[in-house]
């Protein structure tokens, strides 16, 4: 028996291979179907199924795509509903791979046709569970992404809550667990950084775990302090219901170089989109262009603030980044792109085409550029990341819904833009920028910075268990 994780950090996702005899199986891929058909070339296996854990929202699965070239069985829990052919399988069902067996255990709570799988080894010993979206590491599923008017998200906790204690907790304490996200996914509220765990670590450990909880106060706990789902969840959740095109035909039409004409002719109805690192697009990008650095979450930005997945988008990257900028889009669904800039930002400078820049202010300077009464220091950071502490009188309008707020902003106030460290911020001013506010100013070093240089006051929250 062979398990590998394979993990993929823009998108804080982990799928899983598992092998024995010959005959291999897949967990949760996202969408490029290369690393799992590669990996089993190399190791001399056919992939026989493909497990998906639920309909995931934060990715495009490559479930379809992988199926397709490997005739693989995809496998959903029970009530799964697809436009593809795909087997639905009962509570407790098995599926033998090689000399193993993986069997499913329906743990809806997340979304209603959440499972996890259970994999029993070659002397049918438990070995470890895959838990999707329904257990992380320190924390579990948001159960608030798949409410219909018949059932509320208090109805999927209240479900959550009875998988946990039915499926996952009476199982071995020595089981490995392989979770679906670690940090930095929006699937869930405080994931640990860990990848794999035990199920005796998170009994003893995890929140949602605790024997002494009752589903009510489990229901209000799991439910407290959720943001919002970023707009795209529910698009990328439809196209693994439903089906999508192909990424091979999708990285054919869109891994295009564009020459000066061609990408100006596509400017006139397409999103200029650089993928450049922030501190490169503050010194010069091309007007109108919205920056987000392929060096951060790139994928779990592009979906937050570009509402339309069917956008037509031309690119503007690092030489030899252009092909994985591409796939990146493609993992949250954003397949209209419509190829890059050749040359890059030297292409254009040197055809005499004017930049734009974003002023950049050290937060030593922070003080004496804010003190008049028309300018705003405009803080993007995550509203919990602001209550815990940030600079007195900032307005707090997180980058995740910054579109909505456009109209909040005065145009003539000069605004003076901040986030943790420099990322969100250029993001926010690009937008800003894009939207006619010329009077922006980014703080370098973000809130890091402003903390230990600016000498402004800071609000900080204390906790009331310490007054």
């Amino acid at each position: 028996m062979y398990v590998e994780q394979l993990y993929t950090k823009c998108l804080a996702e982990a799928a899983y291979y598992i092998e024995s005899d010959g005959e291999a199986a897949i967990i949760d891929p996202v969408r490029e179907t290369s690393p799992y058909t590669e990996l089993a070339t190399s190791r001399g296996a056919k992939i026989k199924y493909i497990f998906e854990t639920h309909f995931h929202a934060d990715f495009v699965s490559g479930h379809v795509d992988l199926a397709n070239k490997t005739n693989a069985t995809i496998v959903y829990g029970p009530t799964a509903n697809t436009s593809y052919k795909a087997h639905i399988g009962e509570d407790n069902e098995t599926f033998k791979i090689g000399s193993v067996t993986v069997k499913l255990l329906h743990t809806p709570g997340h979304t209603p046709e959440s499972s996890t799988f259970l994999l029993i080894d070659e002397n049918g010993k438990n070995h470890a569970i895959f838990t999707g979206d329904t257990l992380f590491l320190g924390d579990v599923g948001r159960p608030d992404l798949a409410i219909k008017s018949d059932v509320t998200e208090k109805d999927l906790a209240g479900m959550l809550f009875d998988s946990l204690r039915n499926k996952i907790m009476p199982l071995e304490n020595e089981l490995t667990v392989y979770p679906g996200h670690g940090a930095g996914s929006a699937c869930g509220k405080n994931m640990s950084s860990e990848t794999v765990g035990t199920l005796g670590d998170q009994k003893a450990n995890n929140y949602a775990l605790r024997t002494d909880m009752t589903k009510e106060e489990f229901v209000k706990e799991v439910l407290t302090g959720i943001a919002p789902p970023p707009q795209y969840f529910p698009k990328n959740a439809m196209l693994n219901k439903t089906g999508y095109k192909s990424i091979d035909d999708i990285m054919t039409n869109s891994v295009k170089g564009l020459n000066l004409n061609e990408f100006t002719l596509n400017m006139e109805d397409a999103l200029i989109l650089d993928a450049r690192t922030h501190t490169e697009f503050i010194k010069g990008f091309i007007p109108s262009s919205i920056s987000i650095g392929i060096n951060g979450s790139f994928a779990v930005w592009v979906g937050a603030l570009i509402t339309d997945l069917h956008q037509k988008i031309i690119l503007l990257a690092d030489e030899g980044k252009e092909e994985e900028t591409i796939l990146r889009l493609a993992r949250v669904g954003y397949d209209n792109c419509h190829g890059y800039l050749e040359g890059g930002i030297a292409t254009w400078q040197n055809a005499g085409n004017a930049v734009d820049t974003i002023e950049t202010i050290p937060a030593t300077e922070l003080k004496s550029r804010s003190e008049n009464e028309k300018t705003q220091i405009v803080d993007v950071r995550k509203p919990s990341e602001y209550d815990a502490e940030h600079v007195e009188g900032a307005l707090n309008y997180p980058l995740d819904y910054i579109n909505n707020h456009l109209s909040d902003l005065d145009k003539e106030t000069e605004k003076f833009i901040h986030c943790k460290s420099g990322y969100r911020s250029i993001i926010a001013a690009s937008i800003l920028k894009k939207q006619g506010y010329s009077n922006v100013v980014d703080v370098a070093g973000g809130f890091q910075s402003i903390s230990t240089d600016a000498n402004l006051p800071i609000t900080k929250f204390v906790c009331p268990s310490t007054l």
